[in-house]
């Protein structure tokens, strides 16, 4: 598990040392399930009930459901928001098409800039929700993919020093999980059960000589298995696949 909360309290350091400090604890989330522990951490800290991470969607998605990546929203929240058909009409959506600004956002008075006569609903379905307020931050990753990062809840409306922290935050997670879902999807058919046991202990520091020993098998088919993964994994050399099988999660 990553404790995201020490990032928490080095916020108040320069800003080449947070950016460090970011830096090294993002890359130590090896699980998409770190990332989402360490936005559930901001989250609490920040006084929110809900995150949720997503792309943002084109004019021809009419599905909320079908943008979303991660989130702790209610489960039946984004049912309903698309049984209704209200991201069509939706002023935040259309705000992450066109901006790349974060924002933040009030339903009840957000609700009324809606051309289709469905403020009420959204309202309503809000309020269940306790969402009432938060903040949207556009992201993007290194291949440009665009996303956003919302944080909503029942507090008042975020400062502007809380605004660039949590931009800032935001910003470093969307990239981590978007590094992590790249990872998995690398891997074909995935590492077999032998090729991460011999993973296991090649990042333990054994010798072929050992884990031959430990896994009871001969030290051609360990090197066969450690090759095999090499390649699945695009790597050039033992060392690498080693560090790329840790940061995609698939060994401890």
């Amino acid at each position: 598990m990553v404790d995201f909360s020490g990032y928490l309290s080095s916020i108040a350091l320069p800003a080449a040392q947070r950016i460090a400090e970011t830096r090294r604890i993002a890359e130590t989330m090896t699980r998409e399930a770190d990332v989402r522990q360490a936005l559930e951490q901001v989250m609490r800290a920040y006084g929110f009930q809900g995150f949720m991470v997503m792309v943002v969607p084109g004019k021809a998605c009419r599905s909320l459901s079908e943008a979303v990546v991660m989130t702790n929203w209610p489960k039946d929240f984004l049912a309903s928001y698309d049984a209704a058909s209200l991201m069509a009409g939706s002023p935040v959506i259309e705000r992450l098409r066109r901006s790349t600004i974060p924002f933040t956002y009030d339903t009840t008075l957000d609700s009324h800039m809606r051309a289709d006569g469905k403020g009420n609903a959204v309202l309503r379905l809000f309020e269940r929700g306790n969402l009432r307020r938060g903040v949207y931050i556009p992201t993007h990753d290194v291949h440009g993919t665009c996303g956003a990062v919302a944080f909503a809840g029942n507090r008042e409306a975020v400062n502007p020093g809380e605004l660039k922290e949590l931009t800032f935050m935001a910003g470093y997670l969307f990239s981590r999980l978007s590094e992590l879902k790249e990872m998995r999807s690398r891997v074909p058919g995935g590492l077999s059960r032998r090729e991460i046991e011999c993973l296991h202990w090649a990042a333990a520091g054994k010798t072929t000589t050992e884990m031959a020993k430990i896994l009871a098998l001969s030290e051609y088919t360990v090197n066969h298995y450690l090759s095999r993964a090499t390649r699945k994994l695009d790597s050039v050399n033992r060392v690498q696949t080693v560090a790329k099988a840790i940061r995609a999660g698939l060994i401890n």
